[in-house]
């Protein structure tokens, strides 16, 4: 027999996990109130949904703080990684959470949806992208990932009156689940060559490895099948492929959620697989990356601009974003594994919680616009936006000027970062690829615009009062676009912190 002793309890920091704990006790307090009370009062689950995100948003900053007076650390047994970046991206996903909940209110309660089940999901899929971002071993990942996937699959398919909600979900999940297969491999070979999945012994056998013999076969295709999985994840070209019709046939509140904290986990993610834990690989993998970043720009952009529905143009403009960010990592890769990948971190971190409120605001703007077309998210939809809701073109057009990197908004902030870090290493033609893809969706961001404010629209369909909490939702994402464009030193300063990694 196996003495009780023989197994030691693996200590747990609490008070390190208090922003999973508070996401986790927000959905079960949904779930069990929510079944035991027939109906709550209007607003009731998102005001809740918002609390808990707020909470673990509050609760990170104290942990960010103690990690600059303390240092970083790993826990339970050296699954979880505790620092800078971690927090960042937690802060990341919870505010982006928060308005989320704002708006999706009064577009599940339009439709009879309103128990809450979207908001349970929202943060059991915010749970799977904080561990997603904070994992330092290659299971963990999976599992963080696979709890954020499945969230995102039900979430897509959770509108039941339409068919193409249906569709969207169905498509993600069959692709989705076709990824993981893909990520799973990758890590099965990559145990079978290390012996280990805990990235800070991939880390030094890999080490030990090159300096005798040179990477093996068996490793490279372990690292092509995550980056494969990893790619679908962050919609990159070729793996793109789902993006548009499950943004456009998704609710909006749900593609907002999938294009700001699904994809800020997912990239959080593969920077610290490949950046922090396969620095001597980087001449492998920093290729790959490479190709990817280009096709994404160039095929997103492209194909962005001869749209017609603005859902389907936010999502190829996603997939100009993700290579925009896989610049970043690109040019983080030069110098992976020493303190030189700083700025290329910092960029790809401080363009991740950009993009998740540019994203997050521009589809709270859709939704206030579908809400009053019968559902239409087409570009002849906005026609005449500025006579009928001139605050919320307003609103409309300080997003998409900043998603086209115009000076003074966050998002030129976020673009000149990483185009920056990639001239600083000399990746002259990626940058310059990068440029010129940006002046070409700047023209599909223009035409939203014109149609917003010089077209005619419909006399009959008068915009009716915005809801309080979607207001909110873009009145702060807007602040924080034009804060951050126009006095960038303080955020910059919180994104340069996130380089120290711990393994």
């Amino acid at each position: 027999m196996i003495a009780l002793d023989t197994f030691q309890a693996l200590p747990v920091e609490w008070f390190h996990l208090s922003p999973l704990i508070v996401l986790i006790a927000g959905a079960v307090i949904l779930m069990v109130v929510g079944a035991m009370t027939p109906r709550w009062p209007r607003g009731a689950y998102s005001g809740l949904t918002v609390v808990s995100a707020v909470v673990a948003a509050i609760l990170a900053g104290f942990q960010w703080a103690s990690i600059a007076k303390d240092g970083p650390g790993l826990l339970i047994g050296h699954t979880l990684a505790f620092d800078a970046f971690s927090q960042f991206i937690t802060i990341t996903v919870v505010i982006g959470v928060a308005l989320v909940a704002l708006i999706s209110g009064d577009e599940l309660s339009r439709a009879g949806r309103d128990g809450p089940e979207v908001y349970v999901l929202f943060l059991i899929a915010a749970v799977g992208a904080i561990v997603m971002a904070s994992a330092n071993e290659l299971i963990l990942v999976f599992l963080g990932l696979e709890t954020l996937s499945l969230s995102l699959y039900v979430l897509a398919a959770s509108d039941r009156e339409r068919s193409s909600s249906q569709e969207a979900g169905l498509k993600y999940f069959i692709l989705g689940g076709f990824a993981s297969a893909f990520f799973l491999y990758g890590v099965a070979m990559i145990y079978g060559s290390t012996g280990s999945t805990n990235l800070g012994e991939i880390f030094g056998s890999y080490d030990d490895a090159i300096q005798v013999g040179g990477a093996s076969p068996i490793v490279l295709a372990g690292v092509a099948l995550l980056l494969v999985g990893m790619a679908f994840k962050v919609a990159a070209v070729p793996f793109h492929v789902w993006t548009p019709d499950v943004y456009q046939g998704a609710p909006n509140h749900v593609t907002a959620f999938m294009a700001s904290v699904g994809k800020a986990a997912a990239f959080a993610a593969l920077v610290r697989i490949v950046v922090v834990t396969l620095p001597f690989h980087r001449d492998d993998w920093r290729p790959v990356i490479w190709v990817l970043a280009v096709l994404s720009l160039v095929i997103g952009s492209v194909m962005a601009v001869v749209q017609t529905d603005v859902k389907r143009m936010l999502a190829f403009s996603s997939i100009s974003h993700a290579g925009f960010i896989l610049v970043g990592i690109e040019a983080a890769g030069h110098q992976a594994g020493t303190a030189g990948a700083g700025d290329g971190i910092a960029a790809v971190a401080s363009y991740l919680a950009i993009y998740a409120v540019l994203t997050i605001g521009s589809f709270a703007v859709v939704t206030l616009v579908g809400r009053h077309a019968d559902g239409d998210t087409s570009l002849a939809a906005f026609a005449g936006l500025a006579r009928r809701r001139r605050g919320l073109a307003l609103g409309l057009t300080i997003f998409l000027l900043a998603q086209a990197g115009v000076p003074l908004t966050s998002g030129f902030v976020a673009k000149w970062g990483v185009i920056q870090a990639a001239v600083a290493e000399q990746s002259y033609a990626i940058a310059i690829i990068a440029m010129v893809s940006a002046v070409i969706a700047a023209y599909l961001y223009l035409r939203i615009m014109v149609a917003a404010w010089l077209e005619e629209g419909s006399t009959a369909d008068q915009v009716e009062e915005v809801p309080r909490p979607t207001g909110a939702a873009v009145v702060i994402a807007a602040g924080f676009t034009l804060v951050v464009g126009i006095w960038p030193s303080w955020f910059l300063d919180l994104a340069a912190q996130v380089v120290d990694f711990v393994r």
